[in-house]
């Protein structure tokens, strides 16, 4: 079972977040592994013969840094002790052996922050990793970050969403590699000797989400002069309240991946598919999350009708024009949500103004939920070629394919004696291009987009710091 830390005594006793990055030890930890990350090559290792390289005593003395460090924080974090002794353990071994690549496997499994989900619940954590749409390197990461875990999220999750092994999270300091895009702590991002047989959590920084879902959202209502509901219009000036939103959307999107009428070809196994593949799958996730938040609504979460703006929004707004166009999947599902309410007669783009139909827009996007769905139940009966041809004529149907695409053209154009993995080499970079309306757009929010790299719910005291 899942132990679960009263809120109460997590305030009134000891561990915060705050206190963690007021305590001189942690600016001391950010330096060490701040001078040791630009020593490291992609894998995480440091070539000591290489020209220009430190000297082994010089690496070692700034890992003894991260050490010492690591020790005098630990105290503050009780509920991590096993964790940090197995961190140092694996600190040591990796000087010890020359600095090569990294294994942090033993601090990993001794990692266990599902465990422990208390609202405002510190974690310090340090790894060699890369950070998914932010540092593509497996460099040393520092981040002190709080479990966000209110109680109307933990009786959802307890009661109707299972997902033990989820944890909402946010932000309170980091090192570079998480001064990007990316939103999450995932453990398989972590440099290991072996994959373990299963990963036990999983991590989303809702505040960096809910941050970013302000700004940009904010910038497209004034781009498109979009007449907001009042209660909307309050909701974009709310960090907390983005928040909430987030996670609950995470939490029901996390789950959705293994639940629902699956193919055999599951969607979760690394697979090599045409990226359309799988931004059917991550918009099938988030519609679910705004499928089940249309009910929670009329149970009477607010956060549940925070959820279905958040969804529209930042999937119509933010993804079609964030990142570039190779194999941009999600961006793909935010292009087929907008084409989809827009061809259904939710938005309309009149008088250089983008009007959207609040009262329509619940039910016509659960609408294209259910078409999403209805391939995938359909998916069991038929070959991996045929369904993704399948999945290919639901995107055509309302977004025009690039006029060079050979798929466009039917499975005539392709060489069908070759496996279908083969057929993907012919899939073009942006199968699906931006429409004019997105081009405008993109043009629009470029500055706006770039200015959210690295953005916290606090982001001016950290610039400050």
């Amino acid at each position: 079972m899942t132990e679960i830390l009263s809120p109460v005594g997590v305030q009134g006793g000891t561990p915060t977040a705050e206190r963690v990055v007021a305590h001189p030890a942690w600016p001391a930890l950010k330096d060490a592994v701040e001078a040791i990350r630009p020593w490291q090559s992609k894998d995480g290792s440091i070539d000591l013969a290489a020209e220009g390289a430190p000297s082994a005593g010089a690496v070692r003395a700034e890992v003894e840094r991260v050490i010492a460090a690591v020790e005098e924080l630990a105290p503050l974090l009780p509920h991590n002790d096993a964790y940090h002794r197995a961190l140092v353990a694996d600190l040591r071994r990796w000087a010890d052996e020359g600095f090569s690549v990294p294994d942090f496997l033993d601090s990993l499994l001794a990692f266990q922050p599902a465990r422990q989900r208390a609202d405002g619940l510190p974690h310090l954590v340090l790894f060699p990793m890369y950070t998914q749409n932010g540092n593509l390197d497996r460099n040393f990461e520092a981040v002190v970050l709080r479990m966000v875990w209110p109680d109307w999220l933990a009786d959802l999750e307890r009661t109707r969403y299972d997902n033990p092994l989820f944890c909402g999270i946010a932000f309170e300091d980091f090192t570079a590699g998480y001064d990007t895009n990316s939103a999450v702590l995932f453990p398989e991002t972590i440099a290991v000797r072996e994959a373990p047989e299963r990963f036990t959590w999983g991590g989303i920084f809702c505040d960096r989400e809910a941050a970013r879902f302000r700004r940009v959202s904010e910038a497209a209502v004034e781009t498109l002069g979009i007449e907001l509901p009042e209660d909307i219009r309050e909701m974009l000036t709310d960090q907390e309240r983005c928040q909430e939103a987030f996670v609950l959307w995470d939490m029901v999107h996390d789950r959705t991946h293994s639940h629902g009428d699956l193919p055999f070809d599951p969607f979760m196994i690394k697979q090599r598919q045409p990226f359309w593949m799988y931004g059917l799958e991550e918009l099938r996730c988030d519609l679910t999350a705004f499928k089940e938040a249309v009910k929670l609504e009329a149970e009477g979460y607010s956060q549940a009708r925070d959820v279905q703006f958040a969804v529209i929004f930042d999937r119509m707004f933010r993804f079609p024009v964030t990142g570039d166009r190779v194999r941009n999947y999600d961006g793909l599902g935010g292009q087929l949500l907008f084409a989809y309410l827009h061809k259904h007669d939710v938005v309309r783009w009149t008088d250089n103004t983008l009007h959207i139909d609040w009262e329509r827009a619940p039910k016509v996007t659960n609408q294209l939920c259910g078409e999403i769905e209805k391939l995938y139940r359909d998916g069991i009966d038929r070959p991996k070629l045929v369904h993704w041809f399948a999945a290919y004529d639901l995107v055509s149907t309302y977004l025009a394919p690039h006029p060079g695409s050979v798929w466009a053209k039917g499975p005539d154009a392709l060489d069908l004696d070759l496996p279908p993995r083969k057929l993907v080499d012919d899939v073009l970079p942006d199968e699906f291009p931006l429409s004019m309306f997105y081009e405008a757009l993109a043009k629009k929010l470029r500055g706006v987009i770039a200015s959210t790299k690295g953005i916290t719910a606090h982001s001016d005291e950290l610039a400050a710091a």
